[in-house]
């Protein structure tokens, strides 16, 4: 079989392989899985015999797949023995699913995660629970840093910026600290992250107090009520000093990737620099990334290897066509800079370490997440939940693993306070500076 045949069927099976982690959306390919009646779930998990045999489905699948034979040294037997008991006494599937995640959680791992029927979406218009706005470490106090247009949130007057105090009466910090303290390394920036992010994490149709600070140093309070909210991945190309291109990629998808590649073709006419936004990126699609790297980094550039449970491997590389569209992958090569945070995780890590070991690209911005494990496939559970499991452990074509270890960029700038109240995005600012240069000495 020839090299190019050999890679098209690698590239086939991974695929799905890279999944999202991290706030504010998990996600699956939606298409792969038969929708489940709620009613259906409900009456299962409503017997002992129902809830625990969703249980030690979801325990065995874990024991067999597992991508670390030794679960990080973790008892995984022990596991069992505390949360099988108070599975069987789950009061609803709601409760089952908590003690489910409780479980999971003791592997510290964001990609191993479990989904009750209900909460089954699509994974590029990923859907998840919110209050209305998001929670960041900031200064080492839980921060809002972004609140949703036309929100409750909003009319109560909370902005970016402020501090939240007190949740249900409990004080944050308080929260925080204990979450914290059940982590195996309170130092692991990404860990930290998901602590913060998740502050005010609760079902949906539940209420939560909020207490904050605000800019003016006077405290207000608001209840609000978890929904569901839903949104759309995708790319936005704009134009900074007129010839520097900014195009954020919230993803790596299909479309994303084809969009992409008509971006470079069609939309960066006279641009002399371009900036490629991640810091919103959860990973994706090993495919549609493999496609975007190539346009900076050409044909055959190691992009690592993915090794099971048994040891078997198998290596990612750019290439010259995609599998997903007829034409040659455009390439560029105008000077790059690339923004990372805490956000960007999983195949938007092997991204950036790929263009950075190659001298590709300049990175600004925050240490990434260190989360880059990969899920082969989606298990269904017998209630219609769904598990993803992390079958498969990842290393640079240097022989660097990158999960738990968030990449550094090259300019660290931390977002502050005050930028959050003035609206101001010194990571972008930073960039175009860099670049602007850049064009000045190169003429």
């Amino acid at each position: 079989m020839g090299n190019r045949r050999k890679t098209k069927i690698v590239l086939r099976v991974l695929a799905f392989l890279v999944a999202l982690s991290l706030y504010p959306f998990p996600c699956s390919p939606i298409a792969l899985f038969p929708s489940v009646h709620a009613d259906a779930s409900l009456a299962f998990t409503a017997t002992r015999e129902g809830r625990l045999a969703v249980f030690d489905d979801a325990w065995n699948r874990i024991s067999d797949r597992y991508y670390d034979r030794t679960f990080h040294g973790l008892d995984w037997d022990a596991q069992r023995t505390t949360f099988r008991p108070l599975a069987a006494e789950a009061e609803s599937s709601q409760d089952l699913y908590a003690v489910l995640r409780r479980m999971i959680a003791s592997l510290n791992d964001p990609h191993t995660r479990v989904f009750a029927p209900e909460e089954k979406f699509d994974w590029w218009r990923p859907r998840f629970v919110t209050v209305g706005f998001a929670i960041a470490e900031i200064a080492g106090l839980p921060t809002v840093i972004k609140v949703d247009p036309d929100s409750a949130a909003q009319r109560a007057g909370l902005r970016a910026g402020d501090v939240i105090e007190t949740v249900n009466g409990e004080a944050a910090m308080s929260l925080v600290s204990i979450r914290l303290s059940g982590l195996p390394n309170t130092a692991n920036a990404s860990a930290r992250f998901r602590v913060f992010a998740k502050l005010l994490d609760g079902p949906s149709g539940t209420p939560v107090e909020i207490t904050w600070k605000g800019k003016d140093g006077k405290q207000k309070s608001a209840r609000f009520v978890r929904y569901w909210k839903e949104r759309e991945l995708g790319v936005h190309l704009r134009r900074e000093r007129g010839d520097l291109a900014v195009i954020e990629l919230e993803a790596f998808t299909r479309p994303i990737a084809t969009t992409f590649s008509l971006s470079l073709q069609q939309k960066l006419e006279g641009a002399r620099g371009l900036i490629l936004d991640l810091r919103t990126n959860g990973g994706g699609d090993a495919e549609a990334m493999s496609d975007i790297a190539s346009s900076f980094l050409g044909i055959g550039a190691n992009l690592g290897q993915f090794t099971d449970r048994s040891g078997s491997s198998f290596t990612i590389s750019t290439h010259f066509r995609s599998l997903l569209m007829r034409d040659p992958l455009a390439q560029t090569k105008l000077p790059l800079i690339v923004l990372t945070s805490e956000r960007t995780a999983s195949a938007a890590e092997i991204f950036v370490e790929a263009l950075r070991s190659s001298h590709r690209a300049t990175i600004i911005g925050t240490e990434t997440c260190g989360c880059v494990l990969a899920v082969r496939n989606r298990h269904e559970l017998p209630d219609g939940g769904l598990l993803d499991v992390s079958e498969l452990d990842y290393e640079t074509a240097q022989g660097h693993r990158l999960e738990g270890h968030g990449l550094k960029p090259d300019e660290t700038v931390a977002v502050e306070r005050s930028d959050l109240y003035s609206g101001r995005d010194r990571v972008l600012e930073l960039a175009v500076s860099r670049l602007a240069k850049l064009r000045i000495a190169l003429h």
